[in-house]
């Protein structure tokens, strides 16, 4: 088979993968966007009358019952939720009637910000770490390595950030504990603001990526492809850069893409110590007031950034090693 052909043989096949898995990610969307509604159905309580506390008025809740949509049939509400939701419209907030996207995007640069920070922290800890573990296994400092990372993987991240804030803000007085400023209102400002909370979500998160990339590191170094380089003499740095980092590269790949995600979808708890406007604080606040509208949008975006990763993710396999079967 000619060369030309094979590359197009490949190509079709990329394409054929790339359309299944943006299929897959319609059909699971919609899946996400019946689960959420009717969850959010499902929560015993007016969320109406309990929006509205001590503000309630007959006619404000007619008012917020009418603006919602909830005095229609159910079926028509769900039916009305996925044309609006489509359209990008997903209600108003029940706590101060803006509408629910503009909170959300609001929120949208604090935590990919963060999500950014972490997740570059976490690369820049766990690639080292881990690759120099796997090649050291079984030394001393693969031990120390792989204590430290399952200390980082066991220590919950409010605990974390609490110590941190207590060593850089307190005892230190570097970093200030908590609060947020836009990165084109202050870059430098900024920068010492997301440093704590990006250092406790790239911390926890580097620990868990270690372990992975050590794992694969090892899966690459036993295949025969390496020992027959080593056997034929090549430096240890040809033999680590070309034949085991660019093969362990796919699986990098999966846990970066999770990590980042999961940053995506707010860490709570970290958002919550530093007083970090992201999702995550804002679904928790949301929750708090029962604020179902922001809920049900909060989700959706989340869901759709796990999604859009996985995505992403999935297309750079077939980019990075067209020898990965498609299907």
């Amino acid at each position: 088979m000619s060369q030309p052909l094979i590359g197009r043989v490949r190509e079709s096949a990329t394409l054929k993968f790339l359309v299944r898995r943006l299929l897959h990610t319609v059909v699971v969307l919609f899946g996400v966007l019946v689960l959420v509604f009717t969850l959010i159905h499902l929560v015993p309580g007016d969320p109406v009358r309990i929006a509205l506390g001590t503000r309630y008025t007959q006619e404000a809740y007619d008012a917020l019952r009418a603006a919602s949509g909830l005095d229609r049939p159910l079926l028509e509400q769900f039916f009305s939720y996925i044309g609006h939701a489509l359209t990008g419209d997903l209600g108003v907030s029940f706590r101060n009637g803006a509408p629910v996207t503009e909170v959300l995007l609001g929120r949208i640069p604090a935590t990919v910000s963060l999500a950014a920070v972490g997740l570059i922290i976490a690369l820049l800890i766990s690639i080292p770490a881990g690759t120099f573990s796997a090649l050291r296994e079984g030394t001393f400092g693969d031990g120390v390595v792989r204590v430290f990372s399952q200390f980082g993987v066991s220590i919950p991240d409010f605990w974390m950030g609490m110590m941190l804030i207590t060593l850089f803000s307190s005892i230190l007085g570097w970093l200030p504990s908590s609060g947020y400023v836009a990165f084109g209102d202050d870059p430098g400002e900024w920068f010492r603001r997301v440093l704590t909370p990006g250092l406790t979500v790239g911390l926890v998160a580097g620990s868990i990526m270690t372990r992975y990339i050590r794992g694969a590191v090892l899966e690459v170094a036993g295949m025969s492809y390496v020992r027959t380089a080593r056997s034929k003499g090549l430096a240890p740095r040809v033999v680590t850069g070309v034949h085991i980092a660019r093969n362990a590269f796919i699986p990098v790949l999966t846990i970066a893409g999770i990590q980042m995600a999961t940053m995506l979808g707010g860490v709570l708890v970290v958002e919550v110590v530093f007083a970090w406007p992201g999702l995550g604080r804002l679904v928790y606040d949301a929750v708090s007031s029962r604020d179902y509208p922001v809920v049900q949008g909060a989700v959706l975006l989340i869901a759709i950034a796990f999604l859009a990763v996985n995505l992403i993710v999935d297309a750079l396999y077939a980019l990075v090693d067209p020898r990965i079967r498609l299907s």
